[in-house]
């Protein structure tokens, strides 16, 4: 990938030697640095493709540290990478900005593979029509804006990647499978429970501003973003 700049954040040297050396012989650009302080810093002045962020670093969490990237406007994907495989920490990671998640040890070959998905994933989120309107949600995806009867809601990323694959297929059974394929980009071994957690996120910040629920479950199948247009 020429032309694609990686930041690694890892205080475990050998870790971070080993991803550099990897990901230049892929052909990214590699800059590394030890922990959530320099990882701010890089990002604001190395303007980052996507991040490889340790969770426990000696100065603060990579959850943390993502949250300061997101309150400063860096919108860079973020990998986490974990010696902790838990359903637990891997929603907390997505919740707060993350893109993907990644449990030590881990392959170098997943680890360009999951690169590339997300990269793609970026990419073509780039391309997109600009605005996509469905019943009483309207995203504007050039700026990642969610209004709902014309009130800004605040989603995270993957919540926002959920409802806009949500509202490209209205009226359409979705099943938890295919939004697992279409949102992450692979099966997160398959814990379905991380689809469910995400519908509750978005109900909770959605129904309230609108004139019924518009993500409805299917119960045994999936769900469904229901586009009203009776005017109700």
């Amino acid at each position: 990938m020429e032309n694609v700049k990686v930041l690694i954040v890892d205080d475990e040297p050998n870790i971070r030697d080993l991803l550099s050396t990897s990901l230049r012989f892929a052909g990214f650009s590699v800059h590394a640095v030890a922990n959530g302080a320099d990882a701010v810093h890089a990002a604001e002045k190395g303007e980052p493709d996507i991040i490889l962020l340790d969770v426990m670093l000696p100065d603060m969490n990579g959850f943390s540290v993502t949250k300061k990237l997101r309150s400063m406007g860096i919108n860079a994907p973020v990998l986490f990478l974990t010696a902790r495989d838990e359903t637990e920490d891997k929603i907390t990671g997505l919740t707060v900005g993350g893109d993907d998640y990644m449990t030590k040890p881990f392959s170098l070959d997943e680890i360009v593979a999951r690169i590339n998905a997300i990269l793609r994933r970026t990419k073509a989120a780039e391309v997109e029509e600009s605005v996509l309107e469905v019943g009483e949600i309207k995203i504007n995806q050039d700026a990642h804006d969610v209004f709902v009867n014309g009130t800004l809601v605040d989603l995270s990323p993957t919540e926002y990647k959920l409802l806009r694959f949500l509202m490209s297929n209205p009226n359409r059974v979705l099943t938890k499978a295919q939004i697992l394929d279409h949102v992450w980009e692979y099966d997160f071994n398959g814990e379905m429970g991380i689809v469910e957690s995400y519908v509750s996120y978005l109900r909770k910040k959605l129904d309230p501003l609108t004139t019924e629920p518009l993500i409805q479950t299917k119960r045994g199948v999936g769900y469904m973003y229901k586009s009203a247009k009776n005017g109700k």
